[in-house]
């Protein structure tokens, strides 16, 4: 994910097939834990590269980039620092668009590739300032679009011939980053083609008169999977959308909910897919009221309740004989015959 900065939205989201994408953003001002300028690289939504102005080095975030030359890492990191001034410059041309002269302001850029199962490639390029789209290139024919009053002058300026932004951008988008996505998929392809068995916790939480059902579905590996919920084994449509995220040691997770009245005589189950597993991974959801290992639960506290009840009244009973004299003859002490006392000496 993108860097999110005073409010600013989620600019870089993974999509279907192979994928290779960049995010860039610039803040305008220090005083905070953000650097001023960070860039950060995905294939198909992992983290592969980050480049800091903290650091002021490109490095490897997967572990399989490691298998790359030094060299290669010393020529990201050259063009990362020219990058970084580049885009302290674009967020002061920004900042004096919007009439701005203080306070914390965000530039961001985002671009990438797709490559698809049939072999063909899309390609997409997105500005944002402070959280809100900018400018937008339009990949069909390739030339930019403002997004907002202040960025028509750049698009203007962008899409004059002699510029041939557009032209470099379709290049770039259509060659190089699919070679480069080629190759960082070589040097990962153990790790992609690793399986990991995913699982599955399901839970329920009460929404006014309805049921809130979630199917948690994590640490699984490929990313591709199919999560459902079923009502007696037929598919319960949902209004939800299922985004997969990754998490960082390189498997996934996703969330499945769905809202439903429950019924008596009613199941609902969770389906899973996924090519690490032989079969459909299917898991019930049981209610709290029909849950028999709650009523388990509840007949131990009762007879554990019992049980110490009876041994306190034990004890105490206990304790009352023995501060009795020996001529007492409580029946609360002797619950059966009277024993005689014993015959007593007199001086």
């Amino acid at each position: 994910m993108c860097l999110s900065v005073s409010g600013l939205s989620d600019m870089c989201l993974s999509v279907s097939g192979h994928s290779l994408q960049y995010c860039h953003t610039t803040v305008s001002s220090p005083g905070h834990p953000l650097p001023l300028y960070m860039s950060v690289g995905y294939v198909d939504g992992i983290q592969i590269t980050r480049y800091s102005s903290d650091t002021g080095r490109f490095v490897p975030v997967a572990p399989w980039m490691k298998k790359l030359d030094p060299e290669y890492w010393e020529e990201e990191t050259r063009n990362g620092r020219e990058a970084e001034a580049t885009y302290e410059l674009n967020v002061k041309i920004s900042m004096s668009l919007f009439n701005q002269t203080g306070g914390l302001h965000s530039f961001q850029e985002m671009y990438g590739c797709e490559l698809r199962d049939d072999g063909s490639t899309k390609g997409y390029w997105q500005y944002g300032y402070d959280g809100k789209d900018f400018l937008t290139l339009d990949t069909e024919r390739w030339v930019y679009y403002p997004l907002t009053d202040q960025a028509q002058l750049s698009a203007q300026r962008w899409n004059e011939p002699k510029e041939r932004t557009g032209e470099r951008a379709k290049d770039y988008l259509e060659t190089d980053c699919i070679d480069w996505l080629k190759t960082y998929l070589e040097y990962g392809k153990e790790e992609q083609e690793r399986k990991v068995r995913p699982e599955v916790k399901v839970s329920g939480r009460p929404s006014g008169s309805a049921m809130k059902l979630h199917c948690q579905v994590y640490g699984f590996h490929p990313r591709d999977v199919d999560v459902n919920w079923k009502k007696n084994g037929m598919d319960i449509p949902s209004d939800e959308a299922k985004h997969v995220l990754p998490n960082s040691d390189g498997t996934y997770q996703l969330r499945a909910s769905v809202e439903v009245t429950p019924e008596d005589g009613v199941s609902y189950s969770c389906h899973v897919d996924h090519s690490s597993l032989n079969e459909t991974l299917i898991v019930l959801w049981v209610s709290d009221h029909h849950r028999p290992d709650r009523y388990h639960r509840i007949s131990i506290v009762m007879i554990a309740i019992i049980v110490l009840t009876f041994l306190i009244l034990a004890i105490w009973i206990h304790q009352r004989c023995n501060s009795k004299k020996p001529s007492s003859r409580s029946s609360s002490c002797n619950a059966s015959e009277e024993r005689p006392e014993a015959p007593q000496d007199k001086w």
